[in-house]
């Protein structure tokens, strides 16, 4: 509800048209993509920009060590020396060779999953946090659960081949947005080469996602294959504060594909600033005050996430009047942003200065309008 203050009403508005440029008219069009399935979001509001069979169940490859390492990442003291137990030692496909004995901390094994997709590095984390391979899967699927991501089944902490190990597109992103909300693991899977393991045997670890090289903004995040998964990669952009997630499950020309999603979604998203410091500023009447008005600010800026030919809209939510005394710091109000008549966000209006009461006699309307208080309509 617009409110009003003496019978006038108070609002602005601010209309923001974007398009893309003509140069990027074509990064505009969605992209052709080779995958089984994919989908591209907008991670920080949860926006499918685009999608193919994106609700598909699906083997996932080494994707899965996204979970492992979310888990892993939990661990309460992941600088922790710990010994690494003979049943991860030899473990089938990626590994980084440890052996029985060998001293390591989580943060060595995450950085070896995540980098090398190393499997006998997934198996130690899922023996150090579950106590066994079977303990730790029942973390991962509680997890799961907890995330919402019901299409979504763990056997294992690393991936190798099961049917009853899958998930889709869509489950995936959405475990990839919440992971990266950590800043640990944003840190580690954008990480394009490290020395780990620096007790014993030391190891030089290289991450095998090539799109840190060759996009702009790449986060990571991580690379999958099996002959039954086929190709999966799982990637992440931001650019001027806007993050974008692409999943692809069996894509013979992932990187590519990658690529293109990236580059389509961050050409129609935006973080605009529909509010900057101080920018929304208007007076209140105040009744029975030492002067007749209080002029209110916003403190705080607001962003919102704008896509093409978006319309933003502020309207400015106040009350009818004021009762003296107002004190510097009241919030008298509020400003209220809508994209394309949704309510995006608010942000709240502060009196800038205190307005004492008048001394002496007030007239019979002043003293009339005081009992009733703040009004509003």
């Amino acid at each position: 509800m617009i409110k009003k203050l003496f019978g006038a009403t108070v609002f602005l508005l601010l209309t923001l048209f974007h398009a893309c440029p003509v140069s990027a008219e074509e990064a505009c069009v969605p992209p052709r993509i080779s995958a089984e399935s994919a989908v591209l979001i907008e991670a920080d509001i949860g926006e499918v920009i685009y999608e193919k069979n994106a609700l598909e169940k699906l083997p996932m490859a080494s994707t899965t060590k996204i979970m492992t390492a979310l888990l892993a990442i939990e661990d309460q003291n992941p600088d922790e020396l710990f010994s690494v137990p003979r049943e991860t030692v030899g473990v089938e496909g990626s590994s980084v060779y440890l052996t029985e004995g060998e001293k390591v901390t989580m943060r060595d094994l995450i950085y070896a999953i995540m980098l090398e997709s190393a499997n006998d590095a997934a198996e130690t984390i899922a023996y150090r946090i579950g106590g066994s391979i079977d303990g730790f899967v029942r973390l991962m699927n509680e997890k799961a659960e907890e995330l919402g991501l019901f299409d979504t089944h763990f056997t294992n902490p690393h991936g190798l081949d099961d049917p009853c190990h899958f998930t889709t597109a869509r489950d995936l992103a959405k475990l990839t947005c919440e992971a990266l909300k950590n800043p640990d693991f944003e840190k580690i899977v954008s990480t394009y080469s490290t020395d780990a393991f620096t007790v014993g045997t030391k190891r030089k670890l290289v991450n095998h996602n090539r799109l840190l090289k060759t996009l702009d903004g790449t986060i990571g995040v991580k690379t999958g294959f099996t002959k039954r998964s086929g190709r999966c990669l799982v990637s992440a952009v931001r650019r001027n504060g806007v993050l974008t997630v692409a999943v692809t499950l069996n894509d013979p020309n992932d990187w590519s594909d990658h690529k293109a999603l990236h580059e389509y979604g961050q050409s129609i998203f935006r973080r605009a600033e529909l509010a900057g410091e101080n920018a929304v500023s208007f007076d209140i009447p105040v009744i029975g005050g030492e002067t007749s008005r209080v002029r209110c600010t916003s403190a705080d800026s607001f962003f919102a996430f704008i896509k093409s030919g978006q319309k933003t809209r502020m309207t400015i939510e106040a009350d009818r009047f004021v009762p003296a005394p107002v004190r510097k710091g009241d919030a008298l109000g509020k400003a209220v942003f809508t994209v394309d008549g949704e309510v995006v966000g608010s942000i709240p209006l502060y009196a800038e200065n205190d307005v004492p009461e008048k001394p002496g006699k007030i007239s019979f309307i002043e003293r009339l309008l005081r009992s009733f208080g703040r009004m509003t309509w």
